[in-house]
């Protein structure tokens, strides 16, 4: 399997298992959604500073969503 497929389909489950749809991914990770979609797909050969990006962006959001959750229900 080509090294961009197998990149794209761990990206892929990476933002499944995070709940996040690929428009999300790439607006929490400033990216455009079809550069996004072409990553998973193994059309798009991203460089090592957009998978860094994708792989810490939703993470972070998601905790930030969650401490926000919390100080909502605490007020």
């Amino acid at each position: 399997m080509d090294v961009r497929r197998r990149v794209g389909l761990n990206v892929k489950r990476f933002r499944a298992e995070r709940g996040l749809s690929q428009e999300e991914l790439a607006f929490e990770c400033g990216l455009h959604r079809t550069y996004v979609s072409g990553v998973e797909r193994g059309v798009r050969n991203p460089t090592v500073v957009v998978l860094e990006k994708i792989a810490k962006c939703p993470f972070r959001n998601f905790l930030n969503r969650l401490n926000q959750l919390d100080s909502k229900e605490v007020a």
